[in-house]
């Protein structure tokens, strides 16, 4: 019996190597590992658990879920999703900018609620994004710009050398004390998928590609982030290089990616192609998640956010989104809906109880290839 264990596990490793060593070149190749090497042993199991649900299933999100709904704010252990279905989303999105930028209102104890919503989140086994609608460091205005007047190039600023690049750097130092402080019941630090200067491509943000370079959003973006890894020791972060639905080929997508070092997750926005006084045409959006996902290769692939406003088709989740998503093998790790504002009650994404996309959202809830928080287990493991 012993000799033919030793003999059978000899035959393995010869099979291994007259395949081509496929295997060992996988362990070896920089895709495999975070980009954080001395990542958090939960978040090296998020990459990975990431890359293994993309493969047949796909985590739903919300974002801000847990904070507020179409109805409420602050309840505890509420989403509209659970509302509906019974399972908190397996996703939830925040937002940096609650603890970056100047307060206000809706920001008011920002710090703590965050922080709270977020251990609780991972409490329950649930995962965590955060996107960043920074304020402008160099000059105090919001994440948006007024494109009615001209927009300085902010980017460039923040590097090394720039006018506002200690500023940026106290920002980050808040970022990297909300992640040091970011611990579950177990102790444990929490992994945080984070998400900065999304939409890049875009002209409404101030970190645009209208108002810099490809070469200076690079820049930032690795230096982002190399000083909250190796400079604040922030090791509970994987990063997402989100893109809008404006590119349309691989070389379009590429752009200002930052390359390999630099990217967890690769992932788009989609909006535009659903919306009626958009492009509405579905087709055009999965065209782009197959290019997105053969991007990723052994990467995590997402996208980030999307949605039909005021979910004005009924039958969005299943007879729209879902066909997007799984169009033609495409293989993403998650999908995550935008908001539900409890001001603007037309700003909305993921249904609530009596709306009339509740029973097919329900049919979306039900798919095998679908998970919510309750079918998590072990995504940190």
């Amino acid at each position: 019996m012993k000799v033919l264990r030793i003999n059978s596990l000899y035959l393995l490793l010869l099979c291994l190597i007259v395949s081509g060593a496929s295997y060992g070149k996988s362990l070896n190749e920089n895709d495999n590992v975070p980009v954080d090497r001395n990542a958090t042993t939960e978040t090296k199991a998020l990459y990975t658990n990431l890359k293994k649900i993309q493969e047949n299933q796909i985590l739903v999100g919300h974002h801000d879920a847990t904070l507020y709904g179409h109805t409420w704010a602050g309840d505890d252990n509420r989403s509209d999703i659970k509302d509906v279905c019974g399972s908190h989303p397996a996703f939830i999105g925040f937002d940096f900018a609650f603890i970056t930028n100047k307060p206000s209102e809706m920001t008011a104890h920002r710090s703590e609620l965050l922080l709270r919503r977020m251990i609780e989140t991972y409490n329950r086994g649930a995962v965590i994004t955060m996107c960043w609608h920074t304020d402008n460091p160099l000059n105090g205005e919001t994440a948006w710009v007024d494109t009615t007047k001209a927009v300085v190039n902010t980017v460039k600023e923040l590097l090394p050398g720039g006018k506002a690049h200690e500023t940026y750097k106290e920002k980050l130092k808040l970022i990297a004390q909300m992640a040091h402080n970011s611990r579950g019941a177990d102790g444990e630090l929490i992994p945080i998928i984070f998400r900065p200067f999304h939409e890049m491509e875009g002209g409404w943000f101030w970190w645009g590609r209208p108002y810099r370079s490809s070469q200076e959003f690079k820049m930032l973006w690795r230096f982002t982030v190399d000083y909250l890894k190796d400079s604040l020791q922030v090791h509970n972060f994987l990063y997402a290089f989100s893109t809008d639905c404006k590119f349309k080929t691989r070389e379009d997508y590429l752009i200002d990616y930052p390359g390999d070092k630099y990217v967890d997750v690769l992932g788009m926005d989609e909006y535009w192609d659903f919306r009626p006084d958009g492009a509405n045409n579905p087709l055009l959006a999965a065209e782009k998640v197959k290019i997105v996902s053969g991007l990723a290769q052994e990467k995590d692939a997402a996208m980030t956010e999307t949605g039909l406003e005021s979910i004005t088709d009924s039958t969005f989740f299943t007879k729209t989104l879902l066909p997007v998503l799984r169009y033609k093998g495409s293989k993403l790790a998650y999908v995550m809906l935008w908001r539900n504002d409890n001001r603007m009650k037309h700003h909305f994404y993921a249904p609530f109880p009596g709306h009339n996309s509740v029973p097919d959202f329900m049919k979306f809830y039900n798919e095998d290839y679908t998970l919510f928080e309750n079918d998590l287990k072990g995504i940190y493991k």
